[in-house]
């Protein structure tokens, strides 16, 4: 397996006083705990606010992250990123594979027709040694990376906003 690679970013548009909606799925808490520590750690360094919310799996992610959308919208605050957190362990079923690739498709389709800035940091994982991993900000990082994703096109989008 190839090594982990995270080349600095040189943008440094200003991003700082924007508003980030974690959307977690708190299927497996104790990973969630782990990918909840990277992101917001993230956030926090690159002087957004952020709110959360829990949903009881990966494919409920989605379809919270368009309702907050609209409803943050509807109260005149919108978000200005997106990161979707969560854990999928492979069974014994294709479950795995439904859940795994119907809620990146998903996320996907909502990043493109909204042009949110959007971190999928939803793991796919054989085991559980894999997960924690990739979790952990002290090895992997995935949620860190997630949030790292979505501050990096949101500085992209407001960059281009102004030329």
């Amino acid at each position: 397996m190839a090594d982990a690679r995270r080349a600095p970013l040189k943008d440094q548009t200003d991003i700082s006083g924007a508003r980030a909606l974690i959307v977690e799925a708190r299927f497996y808490d104790d990973i969630q705990d782990a990918l909840m520590e990277g992101a917001v750690s993230e956030l926090k360094a690159a002087g957004l606010t952020h709110d959360v919310i829990t949903v009881p799996g990966a494919l409920e992610i989605p379809a919270a992250v368009a309702i907050a959308l609209d409803a943050a919208a509807g109260r005149g605050k919108p978000y200005d990123a997106v990161i979707a957190l969560g854990c999928v362990v492979r069974g014994d079923t294709i479950h795995f594979e439904i859940v795994s690739m119907e809620s990146s498709r998903a996320l996907m389709d909502l990043a493109v027709a909204r042009k949110i800035p959007l971190g999928n940091g939803i793991i796919t994982v054989n085991t559980d040694a894999q997960a924690w991993a990739r979790a952990r900000a002290s090895e992997l990082d995935k949620g860190g990376d997630a949030a790292r994703a979505a501050l990096a096109m949101l500085r992209i989008k407001r960059r281009l906003a102004k030329t």
